[in-house]
């Protein structure tokens, strides 16, 4: 009976060993954390977009990896561009913002 609860012991303490690791972020993989942050952050972005009347939602993609904002896509002059990058900096939480916007 001693020898079953070691070996629980030690396939539980592996199981949370692998679980953190599992869940820890890397420069390249965010941890389960950070991913819930950045959909945090993409949507309030998403939304100030969507509320500014000068500028479309649809035509302008929104990605987020450790607070870093992408913005990318075809808007219709750089005034739209530039209001684009300036709500997102404005987003509690947003480190930067890369405009990668093409005028169409």
């Amino acid at each position: 009976m001693k020898q079953l609860g070691k070996y629980l012991s030690a396939l539980f303490l592996a199981f949370t060993l692998v679980f953190v690791v599992g869940c820890a972020s890397t420069s390249t993989q965010e941890g389960t954390g950070e991913y819930v942050d950045d959909s945090v952050i993409t949507t309030k972005v998403k939304a100030a977009i969507f509320n500014e009347p000068t500028l479309k939602v649809a035509e302008i993609n929104v990605e987020t990896f450790k607070g870093i904002v992408q913005l990318s896509g075809f808007v219709s002059s750089q005034t739209a561009a530039s209001k684009a990058v300036s709500l997102a900096r404005d987003v509690k939480g947003v480190k930067s913002v890369k405009n990668d916007m093409r005028i169409k």
